[in-house]
């Protein structure tokens, strides 16, 4: 069995769902995850703010307007009025109950709640059109199977005993669907699993049914060796080992989010990024298998700060960079890239909410000077420190361009610069010209 994701594009539209449904119909019985329809998380979020400042008619206004976009959906996707009758009590019934929320107490509890209603909407209008073109096709609630424990964290044995079960009591589907991103927390509250959303949740299926290959299907063919925003002729790179993977995801490569994937890469399922728009290109291809000599993409990480802090009293100094960690710790702000020196040390983040503490922190210890509107480029690929040559070659690239930081050792996978935003677009497209040039 494989686990197949469709993002919001990809369900985007009737014509979208029509072809997603035509494309996995015809893939044997597999496991399908559907996010919601794009752009109906963001009006959901949108209701959401609407509820927190108790602006009830801003609320129905957004509700109302978003409840007509599905009844075109329903429209234009069903052919028969059994199946679209059905889709439109269950379209008013869902904007019924978000209707609710503007008569009780509004808090975070009822926010994902909200935000839960996307999935559902998604899934089940996609189910009833399966099942309109003879699909025998079954629900598998995301809510009755996927849970978080008290950390936060999925719970992978209840996640494959429920699973299991409901896919056991279902021996006559030819596929089965359910909703990405939502879940229950350990009090039993509906939740979201936030990190990747419908990735992470197709991930965490994969490895609990031992999938034969996770694919996650988006509008683009497969993950790019640099940002076809800003330089021509990018190509899709046609396989990445899992850190590789890992590296692009969390310095830019907005195909993944850095972490959704990790259980596919503990229970070694390979997962496979596709194109709906194309599904007969081969995509990206990522597994823990090593593919050595190779650099295989470029990404960029934009609004990073860059901080340094200088004490003479460093030189030697035991417990100094603990006290620098802890102050990053003590605001829940992770570090990016580091580089120290006998009489100082520099950190670059992206989370500046806290920015204003660290530095009033930081400043017991030492003189700190801050850079900002700064941007990380991150190479990727085989960075083994005795592969002779490969770092020079990406440092040769950045000859012409001023250089902050350069991060290189911490992984065997990436070596990371830090510039200006404004020398971003020169970096990625002086890097391609060295490293990917026919």
């Amino acid at each position: 069995m494989k686990v197949m994701k469709f993002g919001g594009t990809s369900v985007g539209s009737a014509s979208r769902m029509q072809h997603v449904a035509e494309l996995v119909s015809s893939a044997g019985r597999n496991l399908v995850v559907l996010s919601a329809m794009s752009g109906t998380t963001n009006t959901l979020v949108e209701i959401a703010g609407y509820l927190y400042n108790h602006n009830s008619e801003g609320a129905r206004d957004t509700i109302s307007r978003l409840e007509g976009k599905y009844l075109k959906v329903i429209k234009e996707l069903y052919s028969t009025e059994e199946y679209a009758a059905k889709a439109r009590d269950f379209v008013h019934e869902i904007f019924a109950f978000l209707g609710t929320f503007s008569k009780q107490l509004f808090g975070p509890v009822q926010e994902k709640m909200i935000l839960a209603q996307g999935e559902l909407l998604s899934t089940h209008l996609m189910l009833w059109y399966m099942q309109e073109k003879g699909i025998n096709a079954v629900l598998l609630p995301a809510l009755d199977f996927m849970r978080t424990d008290v950390q936060g964290e999925p719970d992978g044995d209840f996640i494959r005993e429920h699973l299991t079960k409901l896919i056991d009591e279902n021996p006559e589907a030819q596929l089965f669907l359910t909703q990405g991103f939502i879940c229950r927390n350990a009090h039993d509250e509906v939740d979201n699993l936030q990190r990747g959303g419908s990735d992470y949740t197709a991930s965490l299926v994969g490895a609990a049914l031992q999938a034969e290959e996770i694919q996650i299907w988006t509008d683009i063919d497969g993950m790019h060796n640099n940002d076809p925003r800003v330089v021509k002729d990018t190509e899709a790179v046609r396989h990445l080992h899992f850190e590789e993977a890992a590296e692009l995801a969390y310095f830019g490569a907005k195909i993944l989010h850095p972490t959704c994937i990790q259980p596919a890469r503990y229970a070694n399922i390979p997962v496979r990024l596709l194109n709906t728009m194309e599904p007969e290109a081969p995509g990206t291809l990522i597994n823990n298998i090593p593919e050595p000599g190779t650099i295989k993409a470029v990404a960029a990480k934009d609004n990073i700060v860059a901080i340094k802090i200088k004490s003479s009293r460093m030189l030697l100094a035991h417990g100094f960079l603990r006290k620098v960690f802890e102050i990053f710790e003590s605001y829940r702000t992770p570090i990016d890239m580091i580089c120290t020196s006998e009489v100082g040390v520099s950190m670059s983040i992206d989370d500046t909410r806290y920015l204003g503490e660290i530095i009033h922190d930081l400043k017991k210890y030492g003189t700190v000077t801050v850079d900002l509107d700064m941007c990380i480029i991150c190479v990727v690929g085989d960075m083994d420190w005795e592969n002779v040559g490969f770092e020079s070659k990406a440092l040769s690239a950045m000859k012409d361009i001023p250089v902050r930081m350069v991060s290189y050792g911490g992984s065997n996978y990436n070596i990371s610069f830090l510039i200006k935003e404004e020398d971003k677009e020169e970096a990625l497209k002086a890097l391609s010209a060295s490293l990917f040039a026919k």
